[in-house]
């Protein structure tokens, strides 16, 4: 398993774009909407087949049914609210996971329309699943669908992600039950996670 994406939520999708490109100097790409969940999102490359995706409401969709992935709608201000690893049999891995301790949830088919027109599919387990308010990556499976990252995102540089945990011995023990790697772990009170980006201009700092 290896870094997929990081999510970076937040109630206004324009205002965060605008201010990470004044901070990294990087304006990020426009990716898709989301058809009944409310969302849309833009992408940041962090070099290989891993990006920073920046997820917020949609004004151009009716209201969801049910809130929006990610506590959009509880949010103030942008948050780095998960992560996501990429596997290329997600039923083996979920099962896998299972037999390990750590139950990551019931796979789900997802889908989204790429600024080319392109039908991109995927499937994931359940965000609101992931362990530990996030802190546990949700698994991710692009079948045959071309990745994000193949249609040349703009970049920055992923130069750290440290997870915060009250307790990182039992947060370690569920990322290796799921098979995923293990980023450095930090001792305090709120669980959270931060990254430091890099680019042409300068760093930003996303918690």
């Amino acid at each position: 398993m290896t870094l997929d994406h990081l999510v970076y939520a937040t109630p206004d999708l324009d205002a965060t774009a605008a201010e990470l490109e004044r901070l990294l100097g990087v304006r990020a790409a426009t990716g898709g909407r989301h058809p009944g969940l409310g969302t849309r999102n833009r992408l940041i490359g962090l070099g290989g087949r891993g990006y920073l995706e920046l997820i917020g409401p949609d004004p151009e969709q009716e209201e969801p049914a049910a809130p929006r992935w990610f506590r959009i709608d509880e949010l103030t201000g942008p948050a780095l609210v998960g992560w996501a690893v990429t596997v290329e049999d997600l039923d083996a891995a979920v099962a896998r996971a299972r037999a390990r301790g750590y139950d990551p949830g019931e796979p789900r088919e997802m889908s989204r329309r790429a600024p080319s027109g392109d039908l991109l599919t995927w499937r994931l387990t359940p965000p609101r699943h992931a362990g530990h308010g996030g802190l546990v990556p949700f698994l991710i499976d692009w079948g045959t669908t071309r990745h994000p990252t193949a249609s040349g995102l703009p970049q920055a540089e992923l130069t750290s992600l440290t997870l915060a945990h009250p307790h990182p011995a039992r947060l370690r023990a569920d990322l290796e039950s799921l098979g995923a790697p293990v980023p450095p772990l930090v001792q305090e009170p709120t669980p959270h996670l931060t990254a430091t980006l890099t680019g042409p201009s300068g760093q930003a700092v996303l918690t």
